[in-house]
């Protein structure tokens, strides 16, 4: 059988086992009350089972069972998965502190570590290659930790941390498969098809939510796959391309960071300010902010995939689109100019014009 019919095998797999396994799972969330109820901070009014991530888990697990992919740091990074779910249950059933969490997330990184699963080196533009040296395992614990927690902070709306972890995942996957890496195009795939079985039950309005336990364990295994795909390829700029792939949720939350800063808040105080909230509140509906997200984080996955295989003029050119959407982030959070808008008033205003010159004509 041919490497591709593999992978769609795989991805089936995972996306019909999710899909049933969401079912009992829902039923058992609401069995040991593992539930998110509603509050000041969040958008749904009804009470909804929250241990959903375990069956993203279990689904990408099964589909990795037929693809029995061998590599020298898989038992780190099952155990580490394992550990990371495990304080993802947890935090969802008892609301855990955050530090308590987050000893959970760097005994997880610390299985990665211990394997040798670090980030030794990262490849800049005109530079080359930078060795790390001593400060290896800090940037590696960083990261995972980091995008853990990145992609738990934008799961606020129905489907939305779903789809755009699935968007991530997909670019993953395809400069795995131009760059023939064979164990991350294994894993994103089986996580590819685990997710978008569960964003069946999950888009809005959703049936059940990941939780806690579905966002770190993404997270984890997001961060797992960039290390393996992007950090180690040193014919790449491997520091650019992993955060233009992650722009959404990492920037996200440095906006948050830096809004809080400003306000001189305690930056690990959830609000209702996040991009995805400031979007909501702007009058688009539930769905279609969730959609315009999706748009922004394919927008930023394709430019990624663009990069990996691109000329030094091109990769600038590249890099110049990005900024610019990054801006248009920053506007849309209100941590620029002092909350003003002025690229999106100016959009605004283009798309009232062809909008006119259509209806006119």
């Amino acid at each position: 059988m041919d490497f591709f019919s593999k992978l769609l095998i795989a991805f089936l797999i995972s996306l019909l086992s999710t899909w049933l396994l969401t079912y009992p799972i829902k039923k058992l969330s609401v069995k040991f009350g593992v539930v998110d109820f509603p509050n000041y901070r969040k958008i749904h009014t009804k009470v909804t089972p929250r241990l959903g991530g375990l069956a993203i888990f279990l689904g990408a697990l099964i589909g990795s069972f037929y693809l029995q992919p061998s590599h020298e740091h898989l038992p780190e990074i099952f155990f580490g998965a394992v550990t990371i779910l495990i304080t993802g249950i947890l935090d969802d059933k008892y609301n855990i502190r955050p530090v308590i969490k987050l000893t959970g997330q760097i005994i997880a990184a610390s299985f990665l570590i211990s394997g040798g699963l670090i980030i030794e080196q990262i490849t800049l533009p005109i530079i080359g290659v930078v060795p790390l040296g001593f400060l290896s395992v800090l940037i590696t614990v960083l990261w995972i930790v980091g995008i853990t927690n990145a992609i738990n902070l934008i799961d606020g709306l129905d489907g939305l941390a779903t789809g755009v972890s699935t968007i991530a995942l997909t670019s993953l996957l395809i400069m795995a498969i131009i760059d023939s890496q064979l164990l991350v195009a294994y894993l994103c795939i089986v996580l590819i098809g685990s997710n978008l079985g569960f964003l069946y039950h999950n888009f809005y309005p959703a049936k059940i939510y990941m939780g806690d336990t579905g966002s770190n364990f993404l997270g984890f295994m997001i961060a797992v796959v960039s290390i393996l795909g992007l950090f180690k390829n040193v014919a790449i700029f491997s520091f650019v391309l992993p955060v233009i792939v992650l722009a959404v949720p990492i920037f996200d939350t440095m906006f948050s960071i830096i809004r809080r800063l400003i306000k001189r808040e305690n930056i690990m105080m959830a609000d209702k300010k996040h991009i995805h909230y400031q979007i909501f509140s702007a009058g688009f509906s539930h769905r279609k902010t969730v959609l315009v997200l999706y748009a922004i984080s394919a927008v930023f996955g394709a430019l990624a995939v663009l990069f990996s295989n691109a000329t030094v003029t091109v990769n600038l050119i590249i890099m110049g689109f990005v900024l610019i959407l990054l801006h248009i982030l920053a506007e849309i959070a209100g941590v620029v100019m002092g909350g003003k808008k002025p690229v999106l008033e100016m959009l605004s205003k283009f798309a009232k014009q062809i909008f006119r010159r259509n209806n006119s004509s």
